[in-house]
């Protein structure tokens, strides 16, 4: 049988993250809590006076030194509870956190409209004016959106209702990792498997097929018991992102999220037009899948599976740490050395336990270091998301050491630029060191599906949210046979004829966390992109190239994304770095062919 899921405290210590950097205990946590909100009232004294340089500097100085508090408050009841979703206090202290953060929301709601009541002239006035300087970059953006910021009363209204409008993402969240019960499964050889949301890919990743097809069907049984509500909770989030594009005057609710982060909805479109020229590669890709792997149909259970049998090596925690460290040492020593203390000190929640968050995450504040939850199991994809996930928390840490508060947190577009620089230096140093055909095709194997799970797999997603909001937006209904329909036809499209399309393959939208919260995953496939180009300078370059990145490692949110990205050597206003990263993929792809050649196969 597969080991079963320990409970959290049966988890060695030196393997689980130390909040103690961010507050002492709970008891710590609860006392700040009490505090920050004698202080929210307080924002209630500057309504009627942001008419000015002075008075809108020093109610800036009092939103940064709140928010900053309520960060600390809000990340610490998030991290406390993906520790186990199923403990009371962790899920009460997330959502008085949430509470407290909606009322801080609903306490300044006034500030963006009265300071965007005055002229154009007064606000450019305002923005220049000298005592503004550590603010500047903040009006401009303030300044941009003007045309989409409501009355006071509006948006004081529309933030009171906050924590209503995010309830469809935490029922889903709840619902996947709290709720939903698998039946265990067995292998070829009748061994008992349990399923959970933390083993379903790693399953899927086994070589045995028959065990990869019952927990397929096990997985998708519970999804589909429970697909209404799924459908219900995702409908309620598109719905509500188009209610709220609507007041603010945007023409859809992916206009507004890609505005609020200062991107035009061309980069969406060029991304999702180009990964659909490439898609030829991704369907030979496919079809060496389907023949390395022998057989005669390949389903959606045989899409993680190993191209070669036997290839699968499992690492220790402290291996995963080494290869992480030899990845990154192009870096420079400021780079690795920082690597090391979060090793050392604990930023890592390594191993999966029960009720623990499924996936992997990186969090933190300006005023503590950056935290990392895993779920590790020993596989190179588990390497790899160590890698990932230390590029998001170094991204943090060199923001947070080089920017003020107000600047120090980067927008979601950049997000995952870091982490997948990391994800390519790793995969490229393990291929350049290693000589054995099988091995290299092992590698090969992982580089590949870097390229399939986040350009081509996340722009499919990026093409189902926006139809999906396209047909909400048309007053069309967002029911399970809408959604499974719209899904299917797009798992169709980019995978192929050679892919079998089973059933259960339409539900996997109801699986998928970021769709719960809009236009986000388009990030992962721009950013991946991103990092191609990147990651291939530093090691081509050297050091000017390291020098450029670390230097956008160090900007936090003080530039617009686009230009950030430009600075770094990036520029996706063009199809370039698109198009430069699938060529990439299809040299990968003929390298795994010729590697596949090699051994007879």
């Amino acid at each position: 049988m597969s080991e079963v899921l320990k409970e959290r405290q049966e988890t060695d210590e030196q393997y689980r993250w130390d909040l103690s950097t961010l507050f002492a205990d709970d008891a710590a946590w609860e006392e700040a809590l009490q505090q920050i909100s004698t202080e929210i009232p307080a924002a209630a004294a500057f309504q009627g006076t942001l008419n000015n340089a002075e008075a809108i500097r020093k109610y800036f100085d009092f939103e940064t030194e709140l928010s900053r508090k309520m960060e600390n408050l809000f990340t610490y009841a998030s991290l406390r509870r993906s520790e186990d979703t199923r403990a009371q206090d962790a899920q009460q202290m997330y959502a008085r956190a949430y509470g407290v953060y909606v009322t801080l929301v609903t306490a300044t709601a006034f500030s963006a409209p009265e300071i965007l009541a005055l002229s154009d002239e007064q606000l450019q006035a305002i923005a220049a004016d000298a005592v503004m300087e550590p603010y500047r970059f903040t009006m401009e953006r303030f300044i941009k959106r003007k045309p989409h910021t409501l009355s006071a009363a509006e948006e004081k209204l529309l933030a009171r209702f906050g924590e209503v409008i995010g309830a469809p993402g935490q029922i889903a969240d709840s619902l996947m990792d709290a709720d939903l019960v698998f039946d265990a499964v067995k292998d070829s050889e009748g061994n008992e498997h349990e399923l959970n949301s933390s083993s379903y890919i790693m399953l899927e990743e086994s070589e045995d097929r028959t065990l990869r097809e019952n927990a397929f069907r096990s997985y998708y049984k519970t999804y589909r018991e429970h697909i209404n509500t799924f459908a219900s909770a995702y409908s309620a989030n598109v719905k509500a992102a188009a209610a709220e594009a609507e007041v603010r005057h945007y023409g859809s609710s992916r206009e507004m999220s890609m505005g609020m982060n200062d991107i035009p909805v061309s980069v969406y479109d060029n991304l999702v037009s180009t990964v659909r020229s490439f898609l030829p590669e991704m369907y030979r890709y496919v079809r060496l899948r389907k023949r390395l792997l022998g057989v005669d149909e390949l389903h959606y259970y045989d899409v993680y599976a190993p191209l070669l049998a036997g290839s699968r090596e499992k690492y220790t925690y402290e291996q995963a740490q080494e290869m992480v460290l030899n990845a990154v040492a192009p870096l420079g020593t400021t780079y690795t050395e920082t690597v090391k203390g979060a090793f050392r000190d604990r930023w890592i929640d390594v191993y999966p336990n029960k009720g623990k968050s499924s996936g992997a995450y990186s969090s933190g504040t300006y005023d503590s270091n950056p935290f990392i939850l895993t779920n590790f199991t020993g596989s190179l994809d588990s390497v790899s998301t160590i890698a990932h996930e230390m590029g998001h928390s170094m991204h943090t840490w060199f923001s947070k050491h080089a920017q003020p508060p107000q600047y120090a947190g980067y927008t979601l577009f950049v997000a995952e630029v870091a982490s997948t620089v990391n994800e390519n230096l790793l995969i490229e140093q393990l291929l350049e060191k290693e000589t054995d055909p099988a091995k290299r095709l092992a590698y090969l194997n992982r580089y590949l599906e870097g390229f399939k799970g986040t350009v081509f797999r996340q722009t499919m997603f990026a093409e189902f949210e926006k139809e999906a909001h396209a047909m909400a937006e048309r007053g069309e209904a967002l029911d399970p046979a809408s959604l499974s329909g719209l899904y299917g036809r797009l798992v169709k499209d980019y995978f192929g004829e050679d892919l079998v399309m089973d059933d259960e393959v339409a539900l996997e939208w109801a699986r998928i966390p970021h769709f719960y919260r809009p236009f986000y995953v388009y990030v992962y496939a721009t950013g991946y992109t991103s990092a191609a180009a990147l990651s291939e300078a530093i090691r081509t370059e050297g050091e000017p190239a390291v020098k450029r990145y670390l230097e956008f490692l160090s900007m936090g949110g003080s530039r617009y994304p686009l230009d950030e990205l430009k600075h770094a050597g990036v520029d996706l206003n063009t199809p370039a770095p698109i198009e430069t990263a699938l060529k990439k993929f299809a040299r990968v792809l003929d390298d795994a062919e010729k590697t596949a050649a090699a051994l007879g196969l």
